[in-house]
């Protein structure tokens, strides 16, 4: 096999499936991607773990039709340092794959192409929506993912689609994110899709919707649930389990509420938690009419204690939240109102941007005993 590309394109390409190829793997040929030729003037490049698969299709000149194998991690660090020039790949004896550009020539080494697994097949794209809304609901709930892996079913975000609009959960068991969009936009099949999708998946899916303006499709099957945006296809094994019913979470007797600017709650939370336990990350808010106390203190180390003004006209409240828990969610909504929305001080609470009318974005967060 040979073929002809430029570096920018290669370059690109390879960004995104680099963070499919896993670090440290048992199964040496899951470092590599397989390089594929798709008639004259295309390649085809595959990485996979076996749980996630990306496949990217770009423009290139085909010189011999064939496939190669080769190391994922070397041949990405190599494309980022190259000169900004065509790059010529021709596949040599024994799997490697010698590299030129310009006056730079490397050789790297690679496995058969048998030995590489096989991609799930592809069922067909049943379902569009708007890119954009998709990356939407990832950022404003993959913070809430569980990182304990013994926690299997909380390990993803819990997706659903229907005629109604689309919504996304994401829940550690301390905390809720919860997002959804009634309008989908005109592109929007009127089809349903229930998944659990791995916290890995979601991550290479913001990367490849953070600059694609249009629609992606996506389709599901057993096991696997299929993403096509424009000519990359991400396909991921879906978690199996049982979701927790988020709808019993949803605090439902939250009867007094405070507005805070959520930049300005946000930057004092952050300088307090300077001074919160590093494990616990505790900090204390006391709320009274027309201002919020939020302090923190360590034996060993001090305290801090900060003022925001707010509208508040109800009575004094006191209750403790991690400091992490609360930032996750101010930086996600940085600028604008914010309405925190309680029962008492030992109850869950609940956040949510005020000026958001496209999305019903809510965070539930649980409080702790100081």
């Amino acid at each position: 096999m040979e073929f002809n590309i430029s570096k920018n394109t290669l370059q690109k390409e390879l960004g995104f499936v680099q963070g499919i190829v896993e670090r440290k793997n048992t199964i040496p040929v899951l470092s590599n991607i397989l390089i594929e030729s798709m008639g004259e003037n295309a390649i085809r490049i595959v990485g996979t773990d076996l749980d996630t698969t990306l496949r990217c299709e770009t423009e290139a000149e085909v010189v011999t039709p064939g496939s190669m194998c080769v190391g994922a991690r070397k041949l990405f660090e190599i494309a980022r340092v190259l000169p900004d020039a065509t790059v010529n790949f021709c596949k040599e004896e024994n799997n490697w794959a010698a590299v030129k550009c310009e006056r730079s020539n490397f050789r790297i080494a690679g496995v058969e192409r048998e030995s590489f697994p096989d991609v799930p097949a592809f069922s067909a794209a049943t379902v569009k929506m708007p890119a954009q809304i998709l990356n939407t609901f990832i950022n404003r709930t993959i913070f809430a993912i569980t990182l304990e892996e013994s926690r299997y079913t909380l390990s993803g975000a819990k997706f659903m689609l229907d005629k109604n609009g689309a919504r996304m959960i994401t829940t550690d068991g301390h905390r809720l994110a919860y997002i959804e969009r009634k309008d989908l936009g005109e592109g929007a099949t009127q089809s349903d899709l229930d998944a659990l999708i791995p916290r890995k998946t979601l991550d290479e899916l913001r990367k490849l919707t953070a600059s694609y303006e249009d629609n992606i499709g996506l389709g599901a099957d057993e096991n696997h649930i299929y993403f096509e945006v424009g000519p990359r296809l991400l396909i991921s094994r879906m978690l199996t389990g049982q979701f927790p019913n988020y709808e019993m979470v949803m605090p439902k007797s939250n009867d007094k509420s405070a507005v805070f600017d959520g930049a300005q709650l946000g930057q004092a939370i952050r300088r307090v938690a300077l001074m919160a336990d590093d494990r616990s990350r505790a900090i204390r808010l006391q709320l009274v009419p027309g201002s919020l106390q939020i302090s923190s203190q360590t034996a060993e180390e001090g305290e801090a204690r900060e003022s925001v003004a707010t509208e508040y006209a109800g009575e004094e409240t006191e209750v403790g939240f991690n400091a992490q828990y609360l930032q996750d969610f101010l930086n996600v909504v940085s600028d604008g109102q914010v309405a925190f929305e309680f029962k008492d001080g030992n109850s869950q609470a609940q956040l949510r941007p005020l000026a958001d009318p496209d999305y019903d974005y809510k965070y539930i967060v649980m409080p702790m005993r100081l």
